[in-house]
C-alpha cells in the first residue's frame, strides 16, 4: 500500500507541474484560469502542488475556451519507477491468444516485457503454418495488410519470411535462427515454418513507434489526409529527396527563385537543376543556400542511402566484437538495421560469464531485451543511488529505461533491441539547445513564467 500510495504522490505531482506549464505557455497565472475555468484559486494551486488531481469537469471546460486538447492534460503513467521491467515466462504464456487465418490456426501470439514509457510492443509469435515448398506465392501463406509499425524481427528455427516489393511482387527469405531482419510500416508480410522442421518456427517480432505516432500523428490526423500528406515528399531517391528538401525549404519562405538566387550569387538555372532533380548541390552551395534560408545545412541533406523497405540480413553476415575492450565481458553480433533509423540498434550478446560487479553498461536508448539463452542471466543495475538484481531466465524478457548504469552478470544469450523512441534526434538537438540546467524545467516546470513580485 505505501509503494501504491508513493506512486500516486508522483503522479499528481507529475501531473501538477504538467497543468503549470500548459498555464504558463497560454500565459496564465493561476488566478486566471481559476476565473476563466470558474473554480476557485485554492482548488488551481492545490492541482498545482500536486496536492489534488485535475478533474475531467475542468479539463471539460479547458479545451473549449483555451487552445489545448484533453491529451495534453494527461502524463504517461510510468510504470517502471525503478528503472526496469521484467516480464516472466511463465506470465508471457499465459498471455497466449491463437489467431486465425482463413479459418485454420495461423500464429500463436504471446506477449513480452512492454513498458507505457517505450514505445516497445514485442510480440513471441508461434508459426502454425506449415509450408511444403519456397514459392513466395504458395496458396497456404495468409498475407497481412501491413501495419503502422517498424517492425525488427529475430528469427528461430526453420522459418519462411514472405514480404512484398514496393511494386507488388512477392518475395520469400529462407531464415534461420539467429537470422534477422528490418521492414518498414505498411510492407505486406507473413511467416510459416517449413515443412519437415522439428518444431514449429518462432520469431521475436520486435514492433515500435517510430516519430509519426503519438502527437505527430494527432496532428497530421486533425491536418486531415489531404492536408497531412503533403509533408511526405520525395524521397524515392538521393537526387529527388536533394530537390524535395530544397524546394519546401525555398517554398516555406516565399522565395522564388530569383530572390534565392540574389542571396546565394548562384544562377536560376542552376537552382532549378537543383530543384527538378537533375543535379545535387555541392557541400559549398548548401552552405549559400542554408545561409540564405536561415537553415544548417544538414536540413537540406539528404540521407546518405535510399535503402529497400525490407532489410534481411542472416546470422553469419553480422559483425563482431568484444565490450568492453579491455574486459570483454560481452561478445557483440550486429543484426538487421536500417540507415533511415539511426537510433534503432539490435544485437545478439554473449555474455562471458565475468564476476566484475562494475556497472559497465549505460546506454541513452530505450532497451528491450529477451534471453534467447538456456542459461539465466543476472541484471544488476543503479538508480537513484540504490542497487538492484534480477535474475533473467530463459525466456524471459525486460525493458531498460535510457540511461540506467547496469550489467548482465553469468553466462548466457540475449537478445536487445535499443530504439531512441521521441526524444532523440531533432527533439535531442533543441532539448540540448535550451541546456541541461533549463531542461529540467523542460521536463518539470516548477515556477511561473514570471515572478508577481518583480524582478530587476
Amino acid at each position: 500500500m505505501l509503494k501504491e500510495e508513493l506512486d500516486s504522490n508522483l503522479e499528481l505531482i507529475k501531473s501538477g507541474q504538467n497543468f503549470l506549464g500548459i498555464l504558463n505557455d497560454i500565459k496564465r497565472r493561476p488566478e486566471d484560469a481559476a476565473k476563466e475555468l470558474d473554480v476557485s484559486l485554492e482548488e488551481i494551486n492545490s492541482i498545482i502542488n500536486g496536492k489534488k488531481s485535475i478533474s475531467q469537469e475542468i479539463i471539460n471546460k479547458a479545451i473549449k475556451i483555451w487552445p489545448v486538447n484533453a491529451r495534453d492534460f494527461y502524463i504517461i503513467h510510468d510504470d517502471c519507477p525503478l528503472g526496469i521491467k521484467v516480464m516472466r515466462a511463465e506470465d508471457s504464456k499465459k498471455s497466449s491468444r491463437i489467431m486465425e487465418r482463413a479459418r485454420n490456426p495461423y500464429y500463436e501470439y504471446r506477449d513480452t516485457a512492454m513498458s507505457t514509457v517505450a514505445p516497445f510492443r514485442p510480440e513471441w509469435i508461434s508459426e502454425l503454418c506449415y509450408v511444403d515448398n519456397n514459392d513466395p506465392s504458395n496458396t497456404a501463406v495468409q498475407w497481412n495488410n501491413g501495419h503502422f509499425m517498424h517492425q525488427f524481427t529475430y528469427f528461430i528455427g526453420e522459418v519462411n519470411f514472405y514480404y512484398q516489393t514496393s511494386s507488388g511482387e512477392k518475395k520469400v527469405a529462407i531464415m534461420n535462427t539467429g537470422d534477422s531482419m528490418y521492414i518498414t510500416p505498411f510492407v505486406p508480410h507473413s511467416f510459416a515454418t517449413r515443412k519437415g522442421a522439428k518444431q514449429n518456427g518462432l520469431i521475436l517480432a520486435l514492433t515500435y513507434g517510430g516519430k509519426l505516432t503519438g502527437d505527430t500523428q494527432q496532428e497530421l490526423s486533425a491536418l486531415s489526409e489531404n492536408l497531412g500528406s503533403e509533408f511526405a515528399l520525395d524521397f524515392s531517391t538521393k537526387e529527388k529527396s536533394s530537390a524535395s528538401l530544397l524546394r519546401y525549404h525555398r517554398e516555406i519562405d516565399n522565395l522564388s527563385l530569383v530572390e534565392l538566387s540574389k542571396r546565394t550569387g548562384i544562377s536560376v538555372d542552376i537552382l532549378q537543376n537543383f530543384e527538378t532533380a537533375k543535379k545535387i548541390p555541392l557541400y559549398s552551395d548548401l552552405g549559400k543556400i542554408a545561409c540564405a534560408l536561415t537553415v544548417n545545412v544538414r536540413d537540406l541533406m539528404p540521407n546518405d542511402k535510399i535503402e529497400q523497405k525490407v532489410i534481411v540480413q542472416h546470422h553469419s553476415e553480422g559483425r563482431r566484437w568484444f565490450y568492453p575492450e579491455k574486459t570483454k565481458e560481452y561478445e557483440f553480433l550486429e543484426l538487421a538495421s536500417t540507415t533511415a533509423l539511426p537510433y534503432s540498434k539490435a544485437f545478439e550478446v554473449q555474455v562471458n560469464g565475468s564476476t566484475n560487479q562494475d556497472l559497465d553498461l549505460k546506454v541513452g536508448l530505450h532497451q528491450y531485451l529477451y534471453n534467447i539463452g538456456d542459461s539465466t542471466v543476472t541484471l544488476n543495475w543503479e538508480i537513484s543511488g540504490k542497487n538492484y538484481h534480477e535474475k533473467i531466465n530463459s525466456n524471459d524478457s525486460a525493458y531498460i529505461k535510457p540511461f540506467v548504469k547496469h550489467n548482465f552478470r553469468g553466462k548466457g544469450e540475449l537478445l536487445i533491441l535499443r530504439i531512441g523512441g521521441k526524444i532523440v534526434g531533432d527533439s535531442q538537438r533543441e532539448l540540448s539547445i535550451v541546456g541541461k540546467q533549463n531542461a529540467k524545467r523542460a521536463i518539470a516546470e516548477t515556477m511561473q513564467w514570471f515572478d508577481p513580485k518583480g524582478k530587476n
